[in-house]
């Protein structure tokens, strides 16, 4: 498997890097994510389990029973590729 098949197992989802970049502005609650993107409830509960099982997000204590999620340092380190994506999505409209 290549570098960018491996990457693609763990971000390239419908969704995922959707959340890392809302996450890239800081932690957030899973409503407040949810609310920003529109998503459905089962779609976001997955893709967050599936990116805290790659270790791209880590779940943060909160009071109450709510939930927090903010990105790990493997998360961080997408930054450059989601602001890349911009640049490329930008320049196609």
């Amino acid at each position: 498997m290549s570098e960018l098949a491996a990457a693609l197992d763990i971000v390239g989802a419908r969704w995922a890097l959707l959340i890392v970049e809302q996450l890239l502005e800081g932690p957030r609650r899973y409503g407040d994510l949810q609310r920003e993107l529109g998503m459905g409830t089962n779609m976001l509960a997955t893709r967050l389990r599936e990116l805290e099982a790659a270790g791209v997000l880590r779940r943060l204590p909160l009071r109450h029973n709510t939930r927090a999620y903010a990105l790990t340092e493997r998360g961080l380190a997408l930054s450059a590729a989601i602001t890349a994506l911009r640049r490329w999505g930008a320049e196609q409209t």
